[in-house]
């Protein structure tokens, strides 16, 4: 099964993700389009894709002109599609980790590595909204100004001293919060 990349250099190329699989879930194409174009221009941004699965955010986010792209699962399959989709579309200026979400944060600050843009699509029923932001907001992960957004279909508790809430999605069952520090 595959997808494409909406807009931006790799616009219309597909991407490929495993159909029948709950645990790798890509972002719908139109939440990737409301989300991109709610952040305007990206270019020379910083990207997270934290909870990659195949990376459709991040190549978007490529794709749109984001200077480098940093994909985080857990799961060894997900990686794979990930590296296969980056590996076909020819782009370099991306890192792979397969490290579950706290782990791949703390690399992160351990190496000084600062994000413009963060994405969170973790599996729903799992409950990891809180500790990934709360570790996101408290560990200086963020460059000003950067915006931090999630999917979910639960409420999830925000923080009012990590950032304001700028806009809220609804897709159905599914909602996307995009927050600014």
């Amino acid at each position: 099964m595959s997808m494409r990349v909406i807009a931006g250099i790799y616009r219309h190329r597909l991407l490929k993700y495993p159909e029948n699989r709950i645990d790798i879930r890509p972002t719908k194409d139109r939440i990737r389009e409301a989300f991109f174009s709610s952040l305007g221009n990206i270019e020379g941004k910083v990207f997270l894709d934290l909870y990659a699965g195949c990376g459709s955010m991040g190549i978007e986010a490529i794709s749109r002109g984001a200077k480098e792209a940093y994909f985080v699962d857990i799961s060894k399959d997900a990686i794979k599609y990930v590296n296969d989709n980056l590996k076909t579309l020819g782009i370099e200026n991306a890192k792979v980790y397969q490290k579950t979400d706290l782990e791949a944060l703390e690399y992160f600050k351990g190496n000084n590595i600062k994000f413009d843009i963060i994405y969170l699509d973790p599996p729903y029923a799992n409950g990891l909204y809180e500790a990934a932001l709360s570790y996101i907001y408290n560990n200086g992960l963020l460059n000003n100004n950067s915006v931090v957004a999630f999917e979910s279909n639960v409420p999830v508790e925000i923080n009012p001293l990590w950032a304001n809430k700028i806009k809220e999605y609804h897709y159905g069952e599914i909602t996307v919060t995009v927050l600014r520090k």
